[in-house]
């Protein structure tokens, strides 16, 4: 009993210390979040970014091989790339290092319904995503806003920072327990559970921050951000039996929705601005699968 309160107390040090400072954009429009986690100081983000590119170099290369990577003529590759090249202009803000990123966007023939975007800008979808879910531009944008936002606000040296901070403070658990007396392994065993269930949710704060900066980005280039909840729904339908949210890297479906729902007030002015219109003038976002209600939303 004891150790697991020492565990705990270790646990709540450990998420203190991954918290950012307050951003100081009260005045700015758009969605408002922290400041980047200070955990990613732990991690080389250069050489992260290196090692990312080779990875994905090194998946395209294998793609390639299997015939699976779409060619530069491929309406699917097409229609990525230009949703792409819209949204990156709006990311830069988000990230100084970003204006450097040498970005690609590429297609992989997979039944996988996956997207991502590694440091560094190199963004990949997989087939079974677009056609699985029947993504409309909106969707995808969305899609491709929240793998973008990962990236920029450098969730994967955070990541890998706080596994750095957590294997370092383990061990010095481990040591401070066998001095006191306790079983190290045992100690270690306990420090270790409570911090891989700590980083669960740091894990999913990262992915509702990702989705929040998504819809920022794709709102500005002038994608719908209610297509968030369709998309959500559609998602729904193809994951039943999905772990519970608490046990699991992501929020859950429903919790996505309403975080999406939250911030309509801050990201439809600038869904409405780029499309030059006033939000009352907007029609409700209708996607293409029967079953899924207009998505509306009325400035109050």
């Amino acid at each position: 009993m004891k150790l697991t309160c020492l565990a705990l107390v270790f646990s709540s040090l450990f998420g203190f210390a991954s918290l950012g400072y307050a951003q100081n954009n009260a005045n700015q429009d758009g969605v408002k979040v922290g400041d980047m986690s200070i955990m990613r100081k732990f991690a080389p983000t250069g050489a992260l970014e290196s090692q990312a590119a080779a990875q994905y170099a090194q998946t395209m290369q294998q793609a390639q091989k299997q015939r699976a990577l779409g060619p530069d003529d491929n309406p699917q590759v097409m229609r990525l790339r230009a949703i792409a090249k819209k949204l990156i202009p709006y990311a830069l803000k988000w990230n100084e290092r970003s204006q450097q990123w040498k970005w690609e966007v590429n297609l992989i023939g997979s039944k996988q319904i996956n997207a991502y975007c590694m440091p560094g800008g190199k963004i990949a979808f997989y087939t079974g995503i677009l056609d699985t879910l029947k993504l409309t531009d909106d969707e995808v944008a969305i899609v491709m806003g929240h793998e973008i936002a990962h990236a920029l606000r450098e969730h994967g040296a955070e990541r890998a920072g706080k596994a750095n901070v957590a294997n370092v403070g383990v061990r010095l658990f481990e040591m401070w327990a066998g001095a006191k007396g306790y079983d190290p392994n045992l100690a270690g065993g306990v420090a270790g559970g409570v911090a891989k269930f700590s980083m669960l949710a740091f894990s999913r704060a990262d992915e509702t921050e990702a989705d929040v900066v998504g819809l920022d980005i794709a709102a500005r280039a002038g994608y719908d951000p209610r297509a968030g909840v369709a998309l959500w729904q559609k998602m729904g339908m193809v994951s039943k039996g999905a772990p519970p949210p608490w046990l699991s890297t992501h929020p859950a479906g429903k919790d996505r929705i309403a975080e999406i729902q939250r911030h309509f007030p801050e990201v439809m002015p600038l869904y409405a601005h780029a499309k030059g219109v006033s939000i009352s003038s907007l029609p409700p976002y209708q996607t293409n699968v029967k079953g899924i209600a207009p998505v509306l939303y009325s400035a109050k």
